[in-house]
């Protein structure tokens, strides 16, 4: 407990399942916290969670598909906080569509908030960090599906691939106004969104690709975020971490 005491962290994307989850977790470990995300009536329910639990949290609206709305979000947020030293760039959306059927709107849905939105985010911050000369660290939130073709999810898969990417760029681009960027690949994370589905035949017999023969839980994520937000990371940079019981490994 207090790992992150005397930080401040931004989570775009928090409104519901892996964002609100580690929302509360980095000020668990004493970050103080702005939670970002279309839905503010969802983040001022996050926030009154985060503060009965005794944490510092606040909310702002923002989407991360309009620019305008991404400058206006992190300005705000930077100003409360007295500048960002953590950013958690958790925004994402999916489809389910056969690539023949994919429409452009559907395309741009899914790549702009995948990838764009990420980018836009993580600029935004960026600046602010550069322009305080305090460094900090950016967490993109990838997937698996960034290397392991599925029928279905070509936009999500593309997006997440191209955010892999970026991750790298941009950490070589920013390590030398000491920010860190490393990116995350969560595999197949039971939430409220998709729980129903995982605990179906066809979930199940998905599982059976995984090494460690169970799909995972919000809290498997938990370490490797504190890692990556904390300054137990400080020399990590440019780096992608699966979080997949080792499905990757099975990936050829």
């Amino acid at each position: 407990m207090g790992a992150l005491k005397g930080k401040t962290a931004f989570i775009a994307g928090a409104s519901s399942g892996l964002g609100a989850h580690l929302a509360k977790v980095l000020a668990r470990e004493g970050a103080v916290i702005v939670v970002a995300a279309r839905r503010l009536e969802r983040l001022e329910g996050l926030v009154s969670s985060i503060k009965k639990d005794g944490g510092i949290a606040s909310a702002v609206e923002m989407d991360v598909t309009d620019g305008d709305s991404i400058n206006a979000a992190v300005s705000e947020a930077d100003q409360e906080l007295g500048g960002i030293s953590i950013l958690l760039n958790n925004s994402g959306v999916a489809g389910t569509q056969a690539a023949i059927d994919t429409d452009e709107p559907e395309w741009d849905r899914v790549v702009d908030t995948n990838l764009k939105g990420a980018w836009l985010v993580g600029r935004a911050v960026a600046k602010r960090m550069i322009a305080r000369d305090r460094g900090g660290s950016i967490i993109n939130t990838g997937s698996v599906l960034a290397f392991k073709a599925q029928k279905g999810t070509m936009p999500y898969g593309v997006s997440k691939a191209g955010l892999v990417q970026m991750t790298r760029m941009l950490a070589a681009e920013w390590a030398r106004y000491d920010i860190r960027v490393n990116a995350i690949a969560p595999g197949y994370i039971e939430t409220d969104i998709n729980r129903e589905f995982l605990q179906s035949a066809m979930g199940q017999s998905m599982v059976k690709a995984i090494p460690q023969r169970r799909f995972g839980e919000p809290e498997d994520l938990e370490g490797v975020v504190l890692l990556l937000a904390g300054e137990a990371s400080s020399y990590i940079t440019g780096a992608l971490i699966p979080v997949d019981g080792g499905h990757t490994l099975m990936l050829a």
